[in-house]
């Protein structure tokens, strides 16, 4: 059954606008969307200074009403156009949207809700929508594909990272001992953490000769371990074969999107795409 083909007029017209970033009006109303986003993220951030939140309350208070009103019209719109309203309201993007309205109306009703606007903070993963260029896809979904393809490699690259920091990090509590803060293994494990990702928090160190030359040892085979993971990933990629052009077209079965050019049907759900 064709859903999108239940769409005629104008509710046809926003779908496309909305779900789809081919035409001309579909990528200025994610651009546009982008900046709205931007600039909402922006205001939250200078709203979590003292001395502009403090003068400014009132007019924050005015902007942060606006954007939750746009935001607000834009669920709506896309749950208006959408064929398949459940699909929308249940997926990754459904669930932001609304987590993106939510904390200033619940702030209406609930004393103490104002300082769950820091969940507003989500609206900055819409960033992400920008992907539905055409020219962002494919690059997306190669690197997806290359985590997906290398993902036992790197589960066995972090097991024997793991296994590394655990055995470090016991000798090295044998080694110091308490009186040179390695009161435990856990401490220890997590000076080795700290010491191979070469990060060198300084609130603890070795001060015997034997355990400086170990901690000299992790810090060198650190700067060994930060390449491989990249590694595997680029090896990965390059392996991958070109893909062809992918469009910004959504399924309106199951509201994915990544597919060929000229695909006639979903490659995920089987659904039709007209």
């Amino acid at each position: 059954m064709k859903i999108k083909a239940k769409l005629s007029g104008f509710r046809l017209k926003v779908y496309e606008i909305i779900f789809e970033a081919d035409t001309r009006l579909g990528r200025a109303f994610d651009l546009i969307l982008l900046l709205l986003i931007v600039a909402s993220i922006g205001v939250i951030i200078l709203e979590s200074v003292e001395m502009f939140r403090v003068p400014f309350h009132q007019e924050f208070l005015a902007i942060e009403w606006f954007f939750t009103i746009i935001f607000s019209l834009e669920y709506l719109a896309r749950l208006w156009a959408v064929p398949n309203k459940k699909k929308y309201v249940l997926s990754f993007f459904g669930i932001v949207d609304l987590l993106s309205v939510l904390p200033t109306y619940l702030g209406l009703f609930f004393v103490g809700a104002h300082s769950l606007m820091v969940i507003r903070v989500i609206r900055l993963l819409r960033i992400f929508r920008i992907l539905k260029l055409p020219r962002f896809v494919a690059g997306g979904q190669n690197l997806v594909h290359a985590l997906n393809s290398s993902r036992h490699k790197i589960i066995v690259f972090l097991f024997t990272v793991l296994t590394t920091v655990v055995i470090m990090g016991t000798v090295m509590y044998m080694v110091e001992g308490p009186e040179h803060g390695f009161t435990s293994i856990p401490r220890g494990i997590y000076w080795s953490i700290v010491t191979m990702t070469t990060v060198g928090y300084g609130d603890i160190s070795p001060h015997t000769d034997l355990g400086q030359m170990l901690a000299s040892i992790l810090m060198i085979l650190g700067y060994g371990v930060i390449a491989v993971p990249t590694g595997i990933v680029s090896a990965e990629m390059i392996s991958l074969k070109t893909r062809e052009k992918l469009s910004t077209q959504v399924c309106p079965h199951c509201m994915r999107e990544g597919h060929d050019s000229d695909a006639v049907y979903c490659k995920f759900c089987g659904g039709s795409l007209n």
